[in-house]
């Protein structure tokens, strides 16, 4: 498989090798979509909390009297079918929402990823990106002048500069091989990996 390698301006100025077995895969729509939903439930976290009809502070007194009313009989203002009652089955903080996803499908579902972005021309290979110090304006600078507005950058080494210019932008996610996630790959318009990366891309999902 070949990628296009972009220059400082967003040009195809040649061809890189890539790995068949990241870059060439089939797509599973069925494993990428499982791999996708695994990694948002997992990212949950069981917090919410939602109190039962025992819970629920109330007074025990009998609402009205059990017959000659014309109205339903309730014994009390607990009861979940009231506004201000207690759920029947609320939810709770130890609620688990994790769902186990194999490492061999894990990655598998990324080069399907990967390789589909290839196809649709959204993934490009570039020599190395830096910027000569933390300023935000630099990388967005050098990002315009690419022509890049939504990019997910996968760098083999992210030094300090880069990691701080990158943080103010809502468009823009610089990160190494190993925190690469399938939501990113699939949110942001263009991919970038850096030629260092192709090859860490490759140890990990070959």
């Amino acid at each position: 498989m070949q990628l296009e390698l972009l220059n400082d301006q967003g040009q195809a100025t040649s061809k890189v090798d890539a790995p068949d077995t990241v870059f060439a895969r089939d797509y599973n729509e069925a494993l990428v979509h499982q791999v996708v939903v695994a990694f948002q439930a997992n990212a949950r976290q069981g917090t919410r909390a939602q109190l039962d009809r025992a819970m629920v502070k109330h007074s025990t007194k009998k609402p009205w009297r059990q017959k000659g009313t014309g109205r339903a009989r309730a014994g009390m203002t607990s009861s979940p079918l009231w506004r201000g009652g207690g759920r029947i089955f609320p939810n709770s903080p130890e609620e688990n929402f994790t769902q186990k996803i194999n490492k061999k499908m894990y990655r598998a579902g990324m080069a399907a990823i990967f390789s589909q972005l290839a196809r649709e021309g959204r993934l490009a290979v570039v020599d190395s990106i830096t910027v000569d110090a933390p300023k935000t304006k630099l990388l967005a600078q050098k990002l315009k002048s690419m022509g890049l507005d939504s990019v997910l950058v996968i760098a083999d080494q992210v030094d300090d500069n880069l990691l701080l210019a990158s943080r103010n932008l809502a468009n823009v996610l610089v990160v190494e091989p190993r925190y690469a996630d399938p939501l990113s790959l699939v949110f942001y318009k263009k991919v970038l990996v850096t030629k260092g990366a192709i090859e860490q891309l490759k140890e990990m999902l070959s």
